[in-house]
Parts: structure tokens; C-alpha cells; sequence
């Protein structure tokens, strides 16, 4: 079967269209984030807040690179910075790998981060205004990284049944 593996910026839907996915397609389900809080005891926040993103971002590698080396089959959604560090955009066309950018305007990620924007340590002192600033340098400084995909889907306008839907058509051609 293989490896799925979502890639996307935040609020994308990539945890909660995985979930769906590796429960339609009977495959585990792996959130890389999970996979670090668990492996560092405390939360991605706390991680930066005491450690920082270069420290963060050394233990996502490790980890990611640690779980796609694997013999498992599982769904991964990564975090929206993961294949912009350390090379990791290589693994997204690894053996075995079938990696998806699920890719949102602007305007959709907006309107979703505002609402839990206290919860991702990245936005959250960020006003309206700045976080669409924010989310359109990102989306231009990760556009090359987030293209190295197997696939590119939209997810605008669709609902996560349909988003894990539409991968699971790409995947079986």
C-alpha cells in the first residue's frame, strides 16, 4: 500500500482529511506534531517557547525522517514548515511515498486560522490583517517546497470527505 503522506499550510485540513482518509483506506493514522509532543512530553507551544524553532524544527526532522523510514503503511500529516527545513522536501518523492499538497487560497486559510489562532505559537499575537500578510509570505516562501508533491490538491470549497475522497482517486490511478 504505502505511505500517504499530507503536506500543506496550517489550517489546510491535513489532520483532520487524514484521519478520515486512513479510516476509509484502513490505514494507521500518524500526526507528525503528535509524534513530536509525545516523544518531547510537552505541547509544540512549549517547545518553542522554551526551546525555539531551530530546536523544534531539528526533532521534526528527526522524527519524520525516523517514521518514513519505516516498514509501516500509515497516513502522515506533517506540519506546514516540515518540508521546508532540513531537506525534507527530498523524502516527499521517497520510494514508497505518496505525498499530497493539499493547497488553500489565502482567503480560506485565513478565515479558518483566526478562529484558533491562540493555539498555533506562530500567529497567535497576530491581528486579521497580519495574519493574511503573514499566510501570503509563507505561501510564497513554501511554494517551491510544498510543489515537490506527488500531487496537488485543492481544498477550497470542499468539505474533508470530499478532499479525502479526491486522494483516494489520485492514489489508485
Amino acid at each position: 500500500m504505502g505511505k500517504i503522506v499530507l503536506v500543506g499550510y496550517m489550517g489546510a485540513g491535513k489532520s483532520h482529511v487524514g484521519a478520515l482518509l486512513s479510516e476509509k483506506m484502513n490505514l494507521k493514522f500518524l500526526d507528525l506534531d503528535d509524534l513530536i509532543e509525545k516523544s518531547e512530553g510537552k505541547s509544540i507551544k512549549n517547545i518553542f517557547s522554551e526551546h525555539g524553532e531551530i530546536y523544534f524544527r531539528k526533532v521534526e526532522s528527526k522524527i519524520f525522517n525516523t517514521v518514513l523510514a519505516s516498514n509501516d503503511d500509515f497516513v502522515l500529516s506533517v506540519g506546514g514548515g516540515t518540508p521546508c527545513y532540513a531537506n525534507n522536501h527530498l523524502l516527499l518523492n521517497s520510494e514508497n511515498v505518496f505525498s499530497v499538497y493539499l493547497k488553500a487560497s489565502v482567503t480560506t486559510l485565513k478565515d479558518r486560522l483566526i478562529k484558533g489562532k491562540t493555539k498555533r505559537p506562530l500567529i497567535a499575537d497576530l491581528d486579521e490583517i497580519e495574519l493574511e500578510e503573514y499566510i501570503a509570505k509563507h505561501l510564497f516562501d513554501r511554494n517551491y517546497y510544498y510543489h515537490q508533491c506527488t500531487k496537488i490538491i485543492s481544498v477550497d470549497a470542499k468539505t474533508p470527505a470530499e478532499i479525502a475522497q479526491e486522494i483516494m482517486t489520485v492514489y489508485s490511478k
